[in-house]
């Protein structure tokens, strides 16, 4: 069995609260200003992110498994895998971050 990546502790957050279906804590670990943008739509703002999670996350059942990492400063970029009642299969996920916040959450078309 692989290892799991290394990543930042927010991203770690943020999977292990899709994966524990844990809307609360997907939500906090967002800035205020935080936002995710899947496929170039865009989810800005705690509601936003909460209405996100609810339907294309962990409302759809969604689980998450990091397949690879690379970090540059603030900025993470994975490839993951996804399965829920909305998307199975992988995909690219760029976070931004800031201090132990994510500033944005970024799932490239076409991806």
């Amino acid at each position: 069995m692989s290892e799991t990546p290394a990543v930042p502790a927010p991203v770690a957050r943020f999977v292990a609260a899709i994966n524990a279906a844990d809307t609360d804590a997907f939500v906090a670990v967002f800035a205020d200003d935080g936002f995710v943008e899947d496929w170039g739509t865009m989810y800005a703002g705690p509601a936003a992110v909460r209405r996100w999670a609810g339907s294309d996350a962990i409302g759809a059942g969604a689980q998450m498994t990091i397949l690879s990492a690379s970090t540059e400063g603030e900025v993470t970029t994975t490839r993951f895998d996804w399965r829920s009642r909305v998307f199975t299969g992988q995909s690219a996920g760029i976070f931004t971050l800031r201090g132990d916040e994510i500033v944005g959450f970024v799932i490239p078309s076409g991806h």
